[in-house]
């Protein structure tokens, strides 16, 4: 089996099953998972964090966003994310792949601006290596000089913290993961 065949197999593997969750049970995860990362000295001392809308039922982090935070979110262009500021309120559009994401004129966020970035992911290891969509939009962005000393958590549930992942050679691993139950430092 190739790296490519697997990580494919893997990921319609954990998102049939994080797909599987009922709404009641996915929003009682998200919630919990919206606690435990509110507790994490990253967040604590986070000014601006880049953040996502869910997705095919990502861990939902919705209830955090009217926090004293400054909150940014990404649009998709031209295969790049670009990350802009939002507040509650403000306007979104459905952007590519049918992902939330703010108007195309709301202010731009710069990396030197941003103290956290919460990475959605459909799988993480105990290495700190990430599964995402197959895009490739994270690994580019946390590959770039200007994003990559800027401390990273994979947000997902439980049952996709895996002990290890078919790793490619462009795959950087997170700073932390975090999940309902703990927040997983990779290296502490």
């Amino acid at each position: 089996m190739t790296l490519v065949s697997s990580k494919r197999q893997l990921r319609q593997k954990i998102l049939q099953q994080r797909q599987s969750l009922t709404q009641e049970t996915w929003q009682e995860k998200s919630l919990q998972l919206c606690q435990v990362l509110e507790s994490c000295s990253y967040f604590q001392a986070a000014k601006t964090i880049l953040a996502y809308f869910p997705f095919r039922q990502e861990p939902d982090l919705n209830s955090m966003f009217k926090s004293d935070h400054r909150w940014g979110f990404s649009r998709c262009v031209d295969g790049s994310l670009i990350w802009h500021h939002w507040t509650p309120g403000n306007r979104l559009n459905e952007g590519t792949y049918g992902i939330l994401e703010p108007h195309f004129q709301s202010p731009i966020l710069t990396p030197s601006e941003v103290d956290l970035i919460l990475v959605p992911a459909v799988a993480c290891d105990k290495r700190g290596y990430r599964l995402g969509y197959g895009g490739g939009f994270y690994d580019r962005l946390l590959s770039s000089p200007q994003w990559q000393n800027i401390p990273t958590i994979g947000i997902i549930f439980d049952f996709a913290y895996l002990p290890i992942l078919p790793v490619d050679s462009w795959d950087k691993p997170l700073e932390a993961i975090c999940t309902e139950s703990q927040i997983i430092s990779i290296y502490a």
